[in-house]
């Protein structure tokens, strides 16, 4: 049983392994690991939350070959994420950048966390702030007392 669960999970690690087809790769070590490190920042169009270097898609298949054709004709790690932004979108990108629509992405948890937490804290101060504010002045302390008199006198009736 033990050796079952072990080669389960060697094979579920090893499932990116298989989605790049060795044809796909490319014969200089360094060129294939920037390949591999680009298409792990890349989304997969068809699977939505999966790198172009998880997916066995044909898209992906397609995005992966791509990368590698511009490596190969010298273009840098960020002239190739600018090619493939500007062909598909934003969207590509598994993390967002961080200007226009990525910019409202990464701020808009952070302020709403902010608001929140503004927000709860005005809410435990105002409900302690003034102990005092809850007592009664003593015209109304007295006003009770007579009030309280007179009750009693009646429940003895």
């Amino acid at each position: 049983m033990r050796l079952f669960s072990v080669l389960a999970l060697l094979f579920a690690l090893s499932g990116p392994a298989f989605a790049v087809d060795p044809s796909e790769r490319l014969a200089d070590p360094a060129l294939e690991a920037r390949a591999r490190q680009i298409s792990e920042e890349l989304r997969c169009l068809v699977c939505q939350n999966q790198s172009i270097d998880a997916s066995d898609a044909q898209l992906a298949k397609d995005l992966r070959v791509i990368v590698r054709e511009r490596i190969t004709a010298g273009d840098s790690d960020d002239q190739v994420r600018d090619f493939l932004v500007d062909r598909y979108g934003e969207f590509v990108l598994l993390r967002p950048r961080a200007h226009g629509v990525g910019l409202l992405l990464w701020v808009l948890p952070l302020a709403l966390l902010l608001v929140a937490g503004g927000g709860l804290f005005i809410a435990f101060r105002r409900r302690t702030a003034s102990p005092e504010a809850e007592r009664l002045s003593p015209e109304e302390e007295a006003a009770l007392k007579a009030l309280s008199r007179e009750d009693d006198g009646r429940a003895n009736i």
